[in-house]
């Protein structure tokens, strides 16, 4: 979810992505995004296992039901804080640079643009973060003694770096683009808002309920492709989900199982990138904050 959400490096006295200077707001993308990042996997992540266990092919019982529900918390935790740094150091500098290109503020356009530009960058540590955190979640019998490492180190052995380290990259672009486009868009225009609407002034509290909804709703519609990219992340070297496409794949689910196969584990997504949406935005928005604090008191 993953660490999938929106950067807002505004100072205490507001919101908006004006505050520091550019080198300061860097680094609070970098620290903020971390803390938020690590904060989220490490809250919700029985949650996450659950979702993985009903989307797997072997089924929820099958895959481990509610035993072990904190398997793969370790590669989870240990990958949440680069990804989210890398991915709003990257939506920042994208919020800027594509607002200067196209001398526009607040655009739903630039935050699209920035936002799956940051998806795709961060995807390079999240891929094979969810490959070992999934693995983990749904390893059973005498696999289960297996560290991510090892989970890690036998993939590239067998398959190598593209099919193996790398397996479900396109398919997690094309579950995290369409959710950064329906997400970002919606959590600016709630958090800009805010204020008009209510004649509050905008708070971390307001900015997680913002991010909060925006993340349900998004997590709502692209749950299939959320199903999709978790089957082809667990396909073994030598199941036929491995020689099928995406599409093939959603369509098989769909023969299979019906709606119900396109959306399994749609509760516990929905829940999870719900909180996780307040807690990530929340978490972010009150470090960004108390950043700022310091830095204007040095």
């Amino acid at each position: 979810m993953t660490a999938d959400l929106a950067l807002d490096s505004g100072a205490a006295a507001h919101i908006s992505m004006q505050g520091p200077a550019p080198k300061f707001s860097f680094l609070h993308a970098l620290l903020a995004g971390g803390v938020a990042g690590v904060v989220v996997d490490i809250a919700l992540f029985p949650i996450d296992t659950v979702k993985t266990r009903l989307q797997s092919e072997l089924g929820f019982w099958r895959a481990g039901g509610f035993r072990g529900i904190y398997k793969g918390l370790a590669p989870a935790a240990a990958g949440s804080a680069p990804t989210a740094a890398l991915f709003f150091c990257a939506y920042e500098c994208g919020k800027q640079f594509f607002g200067s290109v196209t001398n526009t503020k607040d655009s739903p356009y630039v935050h699209m643009a920035a936002a799956s530009t940051a998806e795709v960058l961060a995807c390079l540590i999240r891929v094979p973060v969810e490959i070992a955190k999934q693995r983990s979640q749904t390893l059973l019998g005498h696999k289960q003694q297996q560290s991510a490492l090892q989970i890690l180190m036998r993939a590239y052995r067998t398959e190598g770096l593209r099919r193996g380290l790398y397996r479900g990259f396109g398919s997690t672009i094309m579950r995290e683009i369409p959710f950064s486009l329906i997400q970002f868009p919606l959590w600016e225009y709630f958090k800009r808002q805010w204020t008009p609407v209510t004649g509050y002034e905008s708070t971390p509290l307001t900015v997680a309920l913002c991010g909060a909804v925006a993340g349900g709703i998004s997590a709502g519609l692209t749950t299939p492709l959320d199903v999709v990219k978790t089957r082809i992340m667990l396909a073994e070297r030598e199941s036929l989900t491995r020689r099928r496409s995406p599409h093939s794949i959603l369509h098989g689910i769909y023969l299979e199982r019906g709606f119900s196969g396109l959306f399994a584990g749609f509760v516990p997504r929905v829940l999870w990138i719900t909180l996780g949406g307040a807690f990530f935005f929340g978490f972010y928005d009150l470090t960004t904050r108390l950043l700022g604090a310091t830095n204007t008191d040095h």
